[in-house]
């Protein structure tokens, strides 16, 4: 699982920056309309981002990548089983816009798949 250099362990949502401005103004992210059709927020380990980035947001522009501390986000993330077994953490709460570690803008590579940014660990 990805660290920080600080050894706490960073979650991920992908966002569209139209979402995440919305959010910012409020000061939550109630989650995507998928989030909140599975009654909780979507994130990705950073092991776990390149395969929900390919399989789930292809082809998609002006993407967010939000990074978060686990441990800030208290007894509402969850870690559960989800694509081939991979224990995936699910938050059970509006994500607090403020407590976004880092925020980048995804890019399409050639096949119109977004790529992590390689300063993101």
């Amino acid at each position: 699982m990805s660290t920080n250099t600080d050894n706490t362990q960073l979650v991920f949502k992908i966002a569209t920056r139209a979402a995440w401005d919305v959010a910012c103004e409020r000061g939550i992210f109630p989650g995507s309309q998928d989030d909140r059709r599975d009654g909780f927020i979507h994130l990705s380990t950073h092991c776990q981002l390149a395969g929900t980035l390919a399989k789930h947001f292809k082809d998609q522009v002006d993407l967010l990548l939000i990074a978060f501390d686990a441990d800030t986000l208290g007894d509402d993330l969850r870690w559960e089983a989800s694509r081939g077994g991979d224990l995936f953490p699910h938050l059970y709460a509006p994500l607090p816009t403020a407590a976004a570690r880092a925020v980048r803008l995804l890019k399409l590579d050639a096949k119109g798949s977004p790529v992590v940014p390689e300063d993101i660990a």
